[in-house]
């Protein structure tokens, strides 16, 4: 049988490279849809729900993650921490019991929140839109009160907060902080910025 002059090599070279130019554009396609199914930052700054591991958060400690571009405090809180939490009342704080929603209706309660040791709040103050600082210590120092139970001090304009984000009487701040909607998909991970199942 001729080979008619078909030089065999050039056509496996052609053919090879046929077949690595279409995986190149095949990966080139694939690459951008499926990056496409992630929420950009359009969305996450627009609200995407966030997931934060809290497993080496350890008691008495804050962690912060962004939600709609906002800090979102995650308090790991102790034992003495919930009881100084739970003692205050309508003597020391302007709304006690969230009478002012602040917060979904599963983060109840004096504490605000799911499981009692562990706070989620929304880490601006509801006067201006500053950010308070942590101050779970009692009688910490630089927040200018006796008797300070612990929370979270606004050096701005000296507004206070308990450590479930409930606002004291008589500082600049109408209402308690905020509580986003938030779950727990188990001990170690929660997601903010979207009620579980069953809320």
């Amino acid at each position: 049988m001729a080979d008619n002059g078909v030089n065999k090599g050039r056509r496996r070279f052609l053919v090879g490279a046929t077949s690595v130019v279409g995986a190149v554009g095949t990966v080139g396609v694939a690459v951008p849809f499926v990056a496409s199914w992630q929420p950009s930052a359009r969305a996450r700054a627009a609200g995407a729900p966030v997931q934060a591991d809290i497993s080496k958060l350890e008691p008495g400690q804050r962690m912060t993650v962004e939600w709609r571009g906002r800090p979102v405090w995650v308090i790991n809180r102790t034992p003495e921490m919930i009881e100084r939490t739970e003692a205050l009342g309508e003597d020391v704080l302007a709304d006690p019991e969230s009478a002012k929603p602040q917060q979904p209706g599963y983060a109840g309660g004096h504490l605000r929140s799911i499981r009692p040791e562990i706070g989620v709040l929304v880490g601006i103050c509801t006067h201006l839109g500053c950010s308070p600082l942590f101050k779970p210590e009692p009688n910490a120092e630089g927040v200018g009160v006796v008797d300070w139970p612990g929370g979270f001090f606004c050096p701005c304009h000296g507004s206070r907060f308990d450590l479930a984000g409930r606002v004291f009487r008589n500082v600049p701040a109408p209402v308690n902080l905020e509580v986003p909607p938030y779950y727990f998909v188990n001990e170690s991970v929660i997601v903010v910025g979207e009620d579980g199942e069953g809320a």
